[in-house]
């Protein structure tokens, strides 16, 4: 079961105020001032939070939240390009993903026909080309297609688990600009998601957020208002 803070904060203040009318008057304005000013310092906190989201009238500065909405969709902007979006994690990011990619199943699945076509082709226009024709010209190369590929895919592995290439490519994603464009597009979503944003819908998102802690509030008003009137029906 959850317990209105608030209520129960006012509800003990009414309570001693209502008890210094039943005791003795010696003791009555000890219960009586706690009450009264924890009473006070209860509900002055809890209209204070009640201004933070609605507006009240003839109060100015009330309804602040809703009013300064745009303000707050550019804080919630700032703080997720400036907190998790930076260039340096997006980096950190790309240094940690790219350790993990396996470019060999993409290398066995990759079709190197066009490399053979481009090895006989440059073959048979060069010198040896015209030997070649006596001997069925392209037709004699073609039982090296199977081979050629096979090995070709071998060596392109072979470069691709080294550790040149490895280092190489994470020199390259580094000083690339693909982490400007993933922050660009980031940006785009983030400008996207908070324009459908309204007033209403800042409020509750903020108000949901804080509402457990600003419930707090009322009860160190309501606390510390007693003991302000406490200390005070000694001294009056």
């Amino acid at each position: 079961m959850k317990f209105n803070k608030s209520f129960i904060t006012n509800l003990i203040a009414i309570i001693l105020i209502i008890i210094s009318y039943y005791i003795e008057p010696k003791y009555s304005s000890y219960f009586l001032f706690t009450g009264l000013f924890a009473l006070s310092g209860a509900l002055t906190n809890q209209l204070a939070i009640h201004m933070l989201f609605e507006r009240v009238p003839f109060l100015y500065g009330s309804g602040i939240i809703p009013a300064r909405f745009e303000e707050f969709k550019s804080s919630i902007k700032s703080l997720m390009m400036e907190q998790f979006f930076t260039h340096e994690q997006l980096n950190n990011f790309l240094k940690n993903e790219e350790k993990k990619i396996n470019l060999e199943p993409i290398i066995q699945n990759t079709d190197f026909a066009p490399a053979y076509d481009a090895l006989t082709k440059t073959v048979m226009e060069s010198s040896f080309g015209g030997m070649l024709g006596m001997f069925g010209g392209e037709k004699a190369l073609e039982g090296l297609r199977e081979p050629f590929e096979r090995k070709l895919k071998s060596a392109v592995i072979k470069i691709t688990n080294s550790e040149a290439f490895n280092n190489t490519l994470q020199t390259h994603m580094q000083n690339s600009s693909l982490s400007d464009d993933m922050i660009k597009s980031i940006e785009d979503v983030i400008d996207s998601r908070l324009d459908e944003l309204t007033p209403k819908m800042v409020k509750d998102i903020v108000q949901n957020l804080i509402k457990e802690h600003l419930s707090w509030l009322v009860v160190w008003g309501g606390v510390f208002g007693g003991l302000i009137g406490l200390v005070s029906s000694f001294l009056i």
